[in-house]
């Protein structure tokens, strides 16, 4: 079962989704396991159901569950899962790029980091 905190800042749906991403990439949730409905995992965990949706169709676009109509959504392709991770850590990467040089780290600086040079 998936915890959600109050006092992590990221928004509920996000917690949401990155608890079942890890589970799906770590193999804990298998290729073709059915996930909880949404109406079920909202009362579960006391939420919204459009904040569970939300957490749902952002992991069907990141190619981690995909849904059934009238089925329920299910655990895609483990393969499609990494790329998804692969997708989302670039993703948040770029952020913080932008953060890095808004607070005047050079792109130089950010390429030898990144190259593995001297930091």
């Amino acid at each position: 079962m998936i915890q959600i905190s109050y006092q992590d800042p990221r928004p509920i749906y996000e917690q949401v989704r990155d608890a079942y991403r890890q589970r799906i990439l770590a193999g804990v949730l298998a290729p073709g396991e059915q996930l909880p409905s949404v109406r079920e995992l909202s009362s579960r965990l006391a939420v919204n159901p459009n904040t569970i949706q939300r957490a749902y169709r952002e992991l069907e676009q990141e190619g981690c569950i995909c849904s059934v109509r009238g089925k329920g959504s299910f655990v895609a392709d483990v393969a499609g899962a990494a790329e998804a991770r692969r997708h989302e850590l670039l993703r948040q990467f770029d952020q913080l790029v932008q953060e890095l040089e808004s607070l005047g780290v050079t792109p130089e600086e950010l390429g030898r980091r990144v190259g593995g040079g001297e930091g």
